[in-house]
């Protein structure tokens, strides 16, 4: 099983959790991001369906693979903020 972690930062004069390169919406308060990356973890864990998939990759050439909808990654959240609390 692989895993992701979506990170809390701050962003655009607010508050955002990033996965990756890939920044949520921005939110007022830090609370707010942190509870939207809880939500979003948590709906990580939710099984899908098998299903085909297609994509392009950054070299411009197309894969076609099977996405198992029970194979779900381990999400967790790094919280910079929360780690200057303890």
């Amino acid at each position: 099983m692989s895993g992701i972690t979506y990170k809390i930062v701050e962003h655009d004069g607010g508050w955002a959790y990033k996965l990756g390169d890939v920044f949520s919406e921005t939110f007022p308060t830090h609370d707010l991001a942190l509870k939207a990356a809880k939500a979003v973890a948590q709906e990580q864990r939710i099984p899908g369906e098998t299903a085909p998939i297609r994509y392009q990759d950054a070299g411009g050439r197309w894969h076609d693979e099977v996405a198992r909808g029970d194979d779900r990654p381990e999400a967790e959240i790094s919280d910079p903020v929360d780690a200057r609390s303890r």
